[in-house]
């Protein structure tokens, strides 16, 4: 493949990473077209304010995240940094904070 076509394919491909919509390619094609997976900042700001929007208390959030509730209260402090799949919920919750109402129904 001529490395210009490489190219255009592998901008078109970061941008629809960037856009968040869903690619199917594996961990070797991105890396073979340049692409990257941008990683997910949260500052304690943040993360009170997507718990804000939501009108939770940090107990309830807590559950609905299924973390303790020392969890919340140590990121919003900044002493403590979520990982994994919870930053990856945390960054949906920012984009759609109604995205997990369905758990809070009664």
């Amino acid at each position: 493949m001529r490395d210009s076509i490489k190219n255009a394919i592998g901008e078109t491909v970061q941008d629809l990473v960037n856009s968040g919509v869903n690619v199917s390619f594996t961990k070797r094609e991105l890396d073979s077209l340049g692409v990257t997976v941008p990683k997910i900042q949260l500052t304690p700001e943040q993360i009170k304010k997507i718990r804000q929007q939501m009108n939770l208390s940090q107990t309830v959030f807590s559950k609905l995240l299924n973390v303790s509730a020392s969890s919340i209260r140590q990121w919003e402090q900044g002493k403590r940094k979520p990982s994994g799949s919870t930053k990856v919920l945390l960054e949906l919750l920012k984009r759609s904070p109604n995205i997990l109402d369905y758990r809070l129904s009664a």
